[in-house]
């Protein structure tokens, strides 16, 4: 047995669509380990992922190519994914706690990705990407300079044949034509106290309005400030006695976590788009 392969697929809801994926695996050798759909009333669609490992030696590849009878039957997005660990940059500024997390993770063999390279418009966690054996390119924003270093990134992402770009508390605002080339493969993180504490220091904010709960966003980055589809949330009680130092780092605890779930869920192609919004399969 080869090691299990993904299928996911969106469609219109209609009759013999479960059939028809099952009856396409058997007919190849394979045989379903997991399988979870989700159908939406509301929009009228289904949504479905398959695990399964093939007796046979075959590929993701070869098996997309077979389905396309199928999904063209059903009017289906799909696609196939083999093995191979998605290859994951992560882009980060000056804080660090989403990065420590993001290679421990990876190096306990539990992120689901392969973190390939690190870039940062600043020099602080340059320390950190090396220590864990990771290549840190340093990609300076400069007034004006912004388009020069967006297509540094894309570059690179050609160059370490990234699948996956995650913004680990980078600090600056992507534009509308590199959200367009990273559709669908870009996660970024941010308090979610937005829009309620926007601009500078916003745990002060919070703590001057006493707040009862911390949490934290990961979504899909658009060209839409902030306001990508939405893949995991953390939140995290407090009360009165939390300052702003200690609600930071509640937190960064809150960033930490739920990053890091969206890109393993992501990575283990969990995450399928529903028009704004998502479904994940955990």
């Amino acid at each position: 047995m080869s090691r299990p392969l993904t299928l996911t697929l969106s469609c219109a809801e209609r009759p013999g669509i479960v059939h028809a994926v099952s009856s396409f695996l058997f007919e190849h050798g394979c045989d379903i380990v997991e399988h979870q759909q989700f159908d939406d009333p509301l929009r009228g669609q289904l949504f479905a992922r398959t695990a399964f490992v093939c007796a046979e030696d075959t590929d993701a590849d070869r098996l997309s190519a077979a389905f396309q009878v199928v999904a063209d039957r059903f009017g289906m997005s799909y696609q196939v994914a083999g093995d191979r660990p998605e290859r994951v940059l992560v882009m980060v500024s000056t804080l660090g706690h989403c990065l420590n997390d993001l290679v421990f993770r990876w190096r306990a063999g539990n992120l689901g990705g392969e973190l390939v390279v690190v870039v940062s418009n600043h020099e602080d966690l340059r320390p950190m990407a090396e220590a864990a054996g990771l290549p840190f390119v340093h990609v300076p924003v400069t007034p004006g300079g912004k388009r020069g270093a967006e297509a540094r990134l894309l570059e690179l992402v050609d160059e370490y044949r990234v699948d996956l770009v995650v913004l680990a508390r980078y600090m600056q605002v992507l534009s509308d034509e590199t959200c367009s080339a990273l559709h669908g493969r870009a996660i970024n993180i941010h308090h979610s106290f937005l829009p309620g504490f926007k601009g500078a220091k916003p745990y002060h904010q919070a703590f001057d309005r006493g707040v009862k709960l911390v949490g934290a966003t990961a979504h899909y980055v658009t060209a839409d400030l902030d306001e990508g589809p939405i893949i995991e949330q953390e939140v995290i009680r407090i009360d009165h006695t939390f300052d702003p130092r200690a609600l930071a780092t509640v937190g960064q605890d809150a960033e930490a976590l739920a990053l890091s779930r969206a890109v393993r869920w992501h990575t283990e192609q969990r995450v399928l788009l529903n028009g704004h919004s998502t479904v994940v399969f955990r």
